[in-house]
């Protein structure tokens, strides 16, 4: 019996259908019930990962901590989420005997408080490391498909305006992978699993190629047949506005910055990883982007 935390997000909603298709059974932890329609069939438990109700995890041999933000809001911090909530999730794990706990954390993690989002993940990691249970980390670069957030807010910018603005020169390189292909890689580990393989690690994620920003934009507007015209803006002039948007926020103007601070930062980042991670490790090569973001754009 697989638990998963997160399972109404991106990833989890992904992850929710295939195990229901290939009738693995699994526990969902959800805040509200009656939005899980396409959960039907499996088992449903209300709470969230610092409020887990006693006996949630019964009988299950595995965990699968999804739960994750991407900016801190309504009262969600990076700390009370990422860290508090995994040593949670560790500590109901460890008391139900439970063997495997597969955390997904983010490419680049690390201890760095100017990046509280990666510093976040690189401590929720240690957490789990640290626990004494066996443990399968993801670190995955952009995932995409269907429904995800990167995708849902270029498509936006793309079809509001003639005109694009670009934080900085878009120049920095992330690898995108598909979320079927996500999924292919989770299905090895859960094969591992029940063959009685099981080795603590962390696995970097990432596509098969490199690619600018610049680029991915490029794909996103083939796929939508729209190309309106880029303007690269300096990343100071981004940074420096993000202070009228949030005194714009405090006076009731209801047009919040796209991008926090943070986000900038990591928009500026290289995000890769090795373009043989995953064929090194789960013996496939994933799918290029120029097809699969057409497969759901457009």
């Amino acid at each position: 019996m697989l638990f998963i935390a997160g399972s109404t997000g991106f990833v989890g909603s992904h992850l929710v259908s295939f195990l229901r298709q290939n009738g693995i059974p699994a526990r969902c932890l959800v805040r509200d019930p009656e939005k899980t329609g396409p959960w039907a069939g499996m088992e449903i438990v209300q709470g969230d990962i610092n409020k887990i109700p006693e006996g949630a995890l019964d009988g299950v041999d595995m965990i699968v901590h999804l739960v994750g933000i991407i900016r801190e809001e309504h009262g969600q911090t990076f700390g009370s989420v990422h860290i508090k909530g995994t040593e949670n999730l560790v500590m109901k794990a460890l008391a139900a005997g439970t063997r495997l706990f597969f955390f997904q954390s983010a490419l680049g993690a690390q201890r760095n408080p100017r990046l509280p989002y990666l510093d976040s993940k690189a401590k929720a990691e240690e957490i789990v490391r640290d626990s004494g249970l066996d443990y399968v980390i993801f670190r995955p670069s952009l995932i995409l498909g269907p429904g995800d957030g990167f995708t849902e807010q270029m498509v936006r910018l793309i079809k509001s305006s003639p005109v694009l603005p670009v934080p900085g020169n878009g120049e920095s390189r992330f690898q995108p992978i598909y979320i079927k292909d996500w999924l292919k890689c989770f299905q090895k580990i859960l094969e591992e699993k029940k063959a009685g393989v099981q080795k603590n690690e962390v696995v970097s994620l990432g596509g098969p190629e490199h690619l600018t920003f610049n680029r991915m934009l490029a794909l996103y507007m083939d796929a939508l047949g729209i190309h309106p015209k880029t303007i690269h803006i300096p990343m100071g002039m981004v940074r420096a506005g993000l202070g009228f948007f949030a005194a714009a926020r405090l006076a009731g103007i209801k047009s919040p910055p796209p991008l926090t601070g943070e986000q900038l930062e990591l928009l500026s980042m290289d995000n890769i990883t090795s373009l043989s991670a995953v064929q090194d490790r789960f013996g496939f090569q994933p799918a290029s982007p120029a097809g699969f973001i057409r497969e759901f754009v457009g």
